[in-house]
């Protein structure tokens, strides 16, 4: 075992589902959070493509907790759910959630939170950005027509051997229609607002914020719900400002290059800071 001991990396961990998760492609907020935060802490990306906040109250238990020493240095956890949750029920039934449910599933995950040490000050939650129903609404019909194209695929080879033995194959096609509202991706920003209030959390309200005095937000959007690179650097500015404070004070993690002793590097590389 070694004499030395280990260096241990605060963390910032960004908690969310793909609009999380794809925040550490090239210019995404994630990544360039990541960025300014070198030598300074590590941001861990534990974004879930897909998943809405009842799924992420059970996961996180696994994700963070207190029995894990390396869970023990946490600078900050963003929370980020929502584009999922506010899918529309008869349209999306596989992942909205209603309401009050998101609320009391935020609420439960800051709970959670606190049980595994990190307190509310560290948390922040943010919202669910606005939907530009238009481009979103052309993203889900060409993803219902290309899931289409792959069934017509299965059902022609299914249907020349089913022709073979004198029987035909059915398969119902799904058809691709928009399936969630920025009106109701509103109503569940608001939702997650009072949340924070009542768990004592910042917020960032992306919903709002995006919108605000009638700025062109469809610019933020790359598909009419996820983030553009023009979305990503929105949401580092006003994600940084919120989170700033919490890592001002951290040091740059081992010496400086130029504070080296040459002769002896050990004495600087080896000694607890």
């Amino acid at each position: 075992m070694s004499k030395y001991k280990t260096v241990i990396w605060p963390k910032v961990i960004l908690f969310g589902d793909s609009i999380t998760q794809f925040s550490f492609q090239a210019n995404g907020w994630g990544s360039e959070i990541a960025n300014r935060l070198a030598r300074k802490c590590d941001v861990v990306n534990r974004g879930l493509s897909g998943y809405n906040s009842r799924w992420a109250k059970i996961v996180l238990p696994r994700l963070i907790n207190s029995q894990s020493s390396a869970d023990n240095n946490i600078a900050a956890v963003t929370v980020f759910f929502g584009a999922n949750d506010c899918a529309l029920e008869d349209k999306n039934p596989q992942q909205h959630i209603s309401l009050q449910e998101y609320s009391e599933n935020l609420k439960e995950i800051s709970k959670l939170l606190a049980s595994a040490g990190v307190s509310a000050d560290k948390v922040i939650f943010i919202t669910p950005p606005p939907i530009h129903e238009p481009a979103w609404e052309k993203e889900c019909i060409l993803k219902g027509n290309t899931l289409s194209f792959l069934y017509r695929r299965i059902e022609l080879f299914f249907t020349i051997r089913a022709c073979k033995d004198h029987e035909y194959l059915f398969i119902c096609l799904p058809g691709g229609t928009l399936n969630r509202l920025n009106s109701v991706a509103g109503q569940y920003a608001q939702a997650c607002v009072q949340a924070a209030g009542q768990c004592g959390t910042d917020v960032l309200d992306l919903w709002t914020l995006m919108q605000r005095d009638g700025q062109d937000y469809t610019l933020y959007l790359s598909d009419g719900l996820h983030l553009s690179e023009k979305g990503n650097q929105f949401v580092t500015e006003h994600l940084w400002a919120l989170l700033e404070r919490r890592v001002v004070d951290l040091p740059l993690i081992l010496p400086y290059w130029g504070d080296v002793d040459r002769k002896s590097p050990e004495s600087s590389l080896l000694c607890d800071q």
